[in-house]
């Protein structure tokens, strides 16, 4: 058997009596991460100096235990450990690496080897079982192929006994045959690179020839592919590769001196010691959800932010970005608010959803399925459990809510969308106070300034009207200001962002609009880029609609509203 599985099941946990404080915590603190590791919850974690049954660590199927053997801490103190932090793990990367491994065992090695069999057969099957269960492991956590390169440099020289000259590997075919199943079918397996173990592979196969080591190596493939309990399968390989190996040699006598196959292994741990110590930290999921979360938090509140200049205060009055005046709305943008918020109010309307329920008493329908199933429990002495009265009841769906912004250019290009705009404006806002679907709208134009044409909540009685004559897009601005007073982001209502312009923005600007495009459309939100020309630049991940003919800009954005509000559940 493996030194670091020990299936006897008369096999007892090591006594240590740890003479620094911190073992017990530390043991506790690991042993609450194992359960996500091992995919089990039954497993206790012991961590000390002489704990690990004479290995690194040590798992034991009978007790349910993994052991690790707390010399290996070096100089970390225990009692600072964080392991629930995956930062902290770096410290103590071997550790962990090691406590990975016999949680791979703990889920991996579920077979047990008959008493019967040849020991010979049975050491070779559990040598296999060493890349084998790593390699199933990282198809189930890819994450963890960091801490188990991490561990190789504790695990291998312990398998090999690189560090004790009288028992490290000679230039004999066992020890190359060893040699290569820990090493070079932690390649094949994913853990290493074949670049890491070229130079073992040229020494192994000076010693086993390259036929007996490509037979080796079907061997190692195919025990990747066997099932955790499988029994007859890795004792059949464990057969097999006794046969291809051969005897064990004679004990060589006279001086311990390194071998060529000690070296190459060393070199190979070596390397990717180096390559560990360079490699980028798997991510940590709680980390990267508060990080992600500080950074929407954030967003919301730089848009909450310029939503106030914006809306409330009005914004810097120096410059231009500025409105003309005002007109009373003309019979026909009465008429198309009145035809919109119909529209609207058919788009939100929602079929009501039916849910089948079963139950041991009425009201239902009768199924004589289940009468005569729970007839036959009760003859059986069973608890009757079948449910025969079938009832489907009909719920209305709520109507989400709409919200929806439009940002127009207004630099010099955009003149004859200047008029369509404003007149969209006041049909979208006018629409909003008559559907039944609640809907709250907002529109801005945007050129060195961001200024409002209509705000949420209200109707405005005549259509704004704006000139544009601007030589800059303060396009970034202008999605924060609407994003901040509708709330663009939040994923409880339709949401759709109309920009109106051809998409000639500055660099600067451009890319700040960019992200913040990203974010809302990842939060769900629409977006519709009404393009004057097919040449336009919009930016990416919009919805793109050319548009030669201004004068149809309000019917394009109820369109667009209507399709946001049936595609919202």
């Amino acid at each position: 058997m493996s030194a670091h599985m020990i299936a006897d099941p008369t096999a007892t946990g090591t006594a240590v009596l740890p003479a620094v404080p911190g073992w017990e915590k530390l043991s506790t603190a690991m042993s609450a991460e194992v359960p996500v590791i091992a995919g089990r919850d039954d497993l206790l974690v012991t961590i000390a100096p002489g704990a690990g049954q004479g290995a690194p660590a040590c798992f034991l199927p009978a007790r349910a235990m993994i052991e690790v053997d707390g010399t290996h801490l070096g100089t970390v103190d225990p009692a600072t450990a964080q392991p629930h932090l995956i930062s902290d793990r770096a410290r103590y990367a071997p550790v962990w690496g090691a406590l990975t491994h016999e949680c791979a065992h703990a889920q991996h090695s579920r077979w047990t080897p008959p008493a019967d069999v040849d020991p010979r057969a049975v050491a070779a099957a559990m040598l296999l079982e060493e890349p084998r269960i790593e390699t199933a492991h990282i198809r189930r956590r890819p994450d963890d192929r960091h801490w188990l390169r991490a561990c190789v440099t504790t695990i291998v020289t312990d398998g090999l006994k690189l560090g004790d000259p009288t028992h490290a590997p000679t230039m004999t075919a066992p020890d190359a045959a060893r040699t290569a199943a820990l090493l070079l079918a932690r390649a094949d397996g994913g853990i290493l690179t074949h670049a890491e173990t070229a130079p073992l592979a040229t020494v192994v196969e000076t010693v086993l020839g390259a036929d007996k080591l490509a037979a080796l190596r079907a061997l190692w493939r195919e025990a990747f592919r066997v099932a955790d309990d499988d029994t007859d399968a890795m004792v059949d390989l464990g057969r097999r590769w006794c046969e291809i190996v051969g005897p064990e040699p004679t004990p060589a006598t006279g001086p311990a001196t390194p071998s060529p196959l000690t070296e190459a292994a060393s070199a190979v741990l070596g390397k990717v010691a180096s390559a560990v110590a360079r490699e980028t930290l798997p991510a940590d999921p709680a980390m990267v959800a508060r990080q992600a979360k500080a950074a929407v938090d954030a967003a919301r509140r730089s848009a909450e932010k310029t939503a106030r200049k914006v809306f409330e205060i009005g914004g810097r009055r120096d410059g231009r970005t500025e409105t003309t005046g005002t007109r009373p709305p003309t019979n026909a943008e009465r008429t198309a608010a009145r035809v919109l918020a119909r529209a609207l109010t058919t788009a939100g309307t929602r079929d009501r959803a039916a849910t089948k329920t079963t139950s041991t008493v009425p009201p239902g329908r009768l199924r004589m399925r289940g009468v005569l199933a729970r007839e036959a429990q009760r003859a059986a002495g069973a608890i009757p459990t079948a449910e025969p009265f079938t009832r489907t009841t009909r719920a209305t769906v709520p109507t989400p809510p709409l919200r929806l912004g439009i940002a127009c250019d207004v630099s010099g290009s955009m003149g004859r969308y200047a008029r369509p705009v404003a007149s969209a404006a006041w049909i979208l806002a006018h629409a909003a106070r008559h559907t039944t679907v609640p809907t709250e709208t907002a529109t801005v134009i945007f050129g060195h300034h961001v200024r409002p044409i209509t705000r949420p909540g209200t109707a405005p009685a005549a259509v704004t009207e704006f000139a544009t004559r601007d030589n800059w897009e303060a396009i970034d601005d202008a999605i924060d200001a609407l994003d901040g007073v509708l709330g663009l982001a939040q994923p409880d209502a339709a949401r759709l962002l109309v920009i109106v312009s051809d998409g000639r923005f500055r660099a600067t600007p451009r890319s700040n609009a960019q992200k913040r495009i990203d974010r809302l459309r990842a939060a769900g939100c629409g977006l519709l880029w009404i393009a004057p020309d097919t040449d336009d630049t919009p930016l990416t991940g919009a919805t793109v609609h050319v548009m030669a003919d201004p004068a149809t800009a309000a019917q394009a954005i109820g369109r667009a509203a209507t399709t946001a509000l049936r595609a919202a559940h």
